[in-house]
């Protein structure tokens, strides 16, 4: 058995990894520079209409009444910079899959984490308001995007 080890290994050609991995290391520069990568690194909200799938959130945004007052990252990023960035480094990651592919539900819906990501941006930014909903409810906490989904940028029909 250790001779048979020995015989493959002998035999791999090893010159293939670093080929390999500087075809994977230039394709990955390629795609970076050719979709703008850098530009998700800013607080600019015409990053997000980079990726032709986001330009009616963009150009709703630009319409709405948070336009003066928040950015993209303001509402879909959690304050902190680890947060913040951790964030931006999974959805990237996850968006250039899902518009490579072309593997995602259109209309775009948020859910999951990033829901509860847009959900802690509400309160932090309309804390008074919460405040108030919850001595008058059950002292539930209001699911904000059921009813004001349409806020940030309105692409709901």
């Amino acid at each position: 058995m250790i001779h048979l080890l020995e015989k493959i290994i002998k035999s791999v050609k090893w010159w293939w990894i670093p080929v390999m991995l500087g075809v994977f290391a230039g394709v990955s520069a390629f795609t970076f520079y050719y979709a703008e990568g850098g530009s998700y690194f800013a607080d600019d909200p015409r990053a997000c209409k980079n990726c032709h799938i986001m330009r009616e959130q963009f150009d709703a945004w630009n319409r709405s009444s948070h336009k003066s007052v928040a950015t993209c990252n303001s509402c879909h990023t959690p304050k902190n910079v680890v947060g913040k960035y951790a964030v931006k480094a999974v959805n990237g990651w996850n968006h250039s899959v899902a518009f490579t592919t072309g593997i995602f539900h259109e209309p775009l819906q948020i859910k999951g984490f990033n829901r509860t990501v847009v959900e802690n941006n509400c309160i932090r930014c309309h804390h008074e308001v919460l405040n108030r909903m919850i001595k008058n409810s059950r002292n539930e906490t209001p699911d904000c995007t059921s009813c004001h989904g349409n806020v940030g940028h309105k692409t709901r029909k």
